[in-house]
């Protein structure tokens, strides 16, 4: 069965200081990007509609799952933290399985901040099609390589579907609001090098440079 539908599906994910971020359609004027060594010029994917049904059971990936992360700017890798998110981390590995990930761009890139990724349509509105609920530890600390999962404002704590950021910085400085994925376990060079593609002259809201694509994601 194909993930593709011509459904509508909600509109979720990534508001508050995870912000969505718009397309910003240029006048076809601009400077050449000059990407970073390791990064290949790639083109923008097409927006797509992803609208799954929320499996019966989830079952949360083995302790030490690795989701390993193929970008146009090289992989990198997630220690999935089944341990304290197995709704999260249950549905982040069906949503893999899925081939959710594959084709998608970070659509948000916000230097020394985040990098967030996993949008279908590419615009910071999408999602999967459902979400899981999984209120983070109240200790929960958004520092650099940490992987967590994006929500809108207005959504409760925990809520998430198949948008996810990446802490580029020190320090995020967010609240524990955000369902907590993983953390970065090898390739935070790949990270960074994304995160330098983040226009700064947009501030909070991120928009890219140039398209950044994750390839696919693989567990092991």
């Amino acid at each position: 069965m194909s993930r593709r539908t011509v459904r509508l599906a909600p509109l979720l994910l990534v508001a508050g200081v995870i912000a969505a971020c718009g397309g910003g359609d240029g006048d076809g004027d601009e400077e050449p990007v000059t990407l970073p060594p390791g990064c290949e010029q790639v083109e923008a994917p097409a927006p797509e509609q992803v609208d799954l049904e929320r499996p019966k059971r989830l079952r949360p990936p083995p302790p030490g799952t690795v989701a390993a992360v193929q970008t146009s700017c090289g992989e990198f890798e997630i220690e999935l933290d089944s341990s304290r998110s197995p709704k999260t981390t249950a549905s982040f590995a069906h949503l893999v399985d899925e081939d959710v990930y594959d084709g998608i761009a970070f659509h948000r890139i916000v230097p020394d901040f985040v990098i967030q990724g996993g949008d279908p349509r590419g615009d910071g509105t999408g999602g999967a099609g459902y979400f899981v609920d999984e209120p983070p530890p109240a200790d929960t600390e958004y520092t650099r390589g940490t992987v967590a999962m994006a929500k809108t404002e207005v959504e409760p704590p925990g809520r998430s579907g198949s948008q996810f950021f990446v802490v580029a910085g020190a320090d995020a400085g967010l609240p524990p609001d955000y369902a907590l994925l993983g953390e970065v376990s090898g390739g935070f060079g790949v990270v960074r090098r994304i995160a330098e593609l983040g226009d700064p002259a947009s501030g909070q809201t991120g928009t890219p440079l140039t398209p950044v694509v994750i390839d696919s994601i693989a567990l092991g």
